[in-house]
């Protein structure tokens, strides 16, 4: 095959500082051929800045997902459940940023889109794509004791971070347009919840753990599968942060928090896994950065009881080993490592994780 022929639907931050530069470095594998967007600014001055021709820009989804491209990235705001089937079911392959989608039913139908068109759907977890989490699945792997997981999710604003690149903003959407969207979000938010008008602290706290939470979820699941129950849920500062606790089928408890800080510059996300003589512990830099290491630390004991730990760095960028994945599956006919059948558990894992939370009422403790 020549070099694969990708159209961008959503042309914001993580497009522009990451899919869009990876695929420019990676040209003898893949072409910018099109690249969409309700923005008219974006369309102009990230097609622009990434050579694309006027008449490869598109303000439709459909328009590009059935124009001359072979695979699209999506990456817009909202559920990229309609996109990504719409790409299927016209033959391309399609490359899914998170938050894939709100709804299960959503999640099944992305999946059987794929497998009825017979075309690669791949979830971007990159993550699972970082050599140095891909060190620390082999050591948890090895471990024979693995009883319990913490995960630690520190955010701060994006903004403190995406300052960092050059970048460009919409500004011109219609504001009707911009408020359908967010209608539309909240409806499928309150559906998966099963609830007529979810509150907002919890409607805040889906979208936290659904776009970002997530990551480490794609994470657990690569290392353990799904969880086998939610244990319990706190959600607090307003729906702006998270503690979830997860059992596993095998005895380990994992405990998940996620914390907005929004003013604190510095990002924190950790996954540690803990047997009764060795630690794992995987530090992992923002999606909005370039170059940063990724870390591990082994910490263990020998059979003379010896403690020893040693640290590791990787700095290969997952975003781009992600790619360099799905052109190969694309090219020889595999199963991506994240096929678009994995999204299914882990958004019912969200709305579990949600639903786990008893929401205070009004009436206090009745």
């Amino acid at each position: 095959m020549d070099r694969i022929r990708m159209g961008i639907i959503g042309c914001g931050a993580v497009a522009q500082i990451q899919h869009l530069p990876n695929l420019r470095e990676l040209d003898d594998q893949f072409e910018i051929a099109a690249i969409c967007d309700l923005s008219d600014n974006l369309l102009k001055r990230v097609g622009d800045d990434f050579g694309v021709p006027a008449d490869r820009r598109y303000s439709d989804l459909r328009a590009l997902v059935e124009a001359d491209v072979d695979a699209v990235i999506v990456c817009p705001s909202g559920t990229h459940a309609p996109a990504t089937i719409a790409a299927a079911e016209a033959g391309k392959h399609a490359l899914v940023e998170k938050p894939a989608c709100f709804l299960t039913r959503e999640a099944r139908d992305m999946a059987s889109a794929a497998e009825r068109s017979g075309v690669v759907v791949m979830i971007a977890y990159m993550k699972r794509h970082d050599p140095a989490f891909k060190f620390a699945l082999e050591r948890v792997r090895g471990m024979t004791d693995v009883s319990f997981v913490q995960v630690n999710h520190l955010h701060p604003d994006n903004s403190l971070h995406t300052a960092e690149f050059r970048t460009h903003a919409a500004g011109d959407v219609d504001a009707d347009d911009l408020e359908s969207l967010r209608r539309d979000t909240n409806k499928l938010i309150d559906q998966a919840l099963g609830l007529d008008a979810a509150p907002d602290d919890l409607r805040r706290a889906f979208t936290l753990v659904n776009g970002s939470l997530i990551h480490d979820i794609g994470n657990l699941h690569g290392m353990f599968g799904p969880p086998q129950r939610v244990l319990n849920t706190e959600i607090w500062l307003d729906g702006r942060a998270v503690t979830t606790v997860l059992e596993y089928g095998t005895g380990v408890r994992a405990v998940l928090n996620w914390v907005d800080l929004p003013e604190l510059y510095d990002f924190k996300e950790t996954l540690e896994v803990y047997g009764s003589r060795e630690r794992v512990v995987v530090s992992f830099p923002t999606g909005f950065s370039r170059g940063l290491p990724t870390r591990v630390t082994i910490s263990e004991i020998d059979g003379e009881l010896n403690p020893s730990k040693r640290e590791l760095e990787w700095h290969a960028n997952p975003f781009k080993n992600e790619l360099a994945h799905f052109g190969e599956c694309i090219r020889d006919g595999r199963d991506p490592l994240t096929p678009a059948s994995e999204i299914i558990d882990d958004v019912a894992l969200v709305r579990d994780i949600i639903q786990a939370w008893t929401h205070p009422t009004d009436e206090g403790d009745g």
